[in-house]
């Protein structure tokens, strides 16, 4: 296999381990669901999206996308159009170090998941 498809074949692997990571996320006061999608001209964004009781929609999400000679890496957990968590973004000159971040940014967006919904909940009843 060439370089480049190597660095694909990278990108895939770490775009799923973050979906695996997102996906696992659950509780049990509200629905939940995963997404993956692309982010034209050259990006995806993973994550998982919980409708809370009240209607409201928490996502918590990570995406890598390709501008220049740079992969930039975001993460967030909102609420509608409340931001509860925003990472950094950053930016990367190589796909493998963009990919590490990537990986990184999901632990960090998954682990206060539970704390933050049951917060969300409180503020409900």
């Amino acid at each position: 296999m060439d370089s480049e498809s190597l660095a694909a074949a990278a990108l895939l692997a770490a775009l799923s381990r973050a979906t695996g990571i997102l996906a696992e996320l659950r509780h049990p006061f509200a629905r939940s669901r995963s997404f993956s999608f692309f982010v034209p001209p050259a990006g995806a964004r993973t994550g998982a999206a919980f409708v809370l009781p009240d209607g409201r929609e928490v996502r918590f999400e990570v995406s890598i996308a390709v501008s220049g000679d740079a992969f930039h890496v975001e993460g967030s957990i909102t609420a509608e159009d409340e931001v509860l968590l925003e990472l950094p973004r950053k930016s990367t000159s190589g796909i493998h170090d963009g990919l590490a971040v990537v990986e990184e940014y999901a632990a960090e967006v998954a682990q206060p998941a539970g704390r933050l919904l049951d917060q969300l909940l409180d503020g409900i009843v």
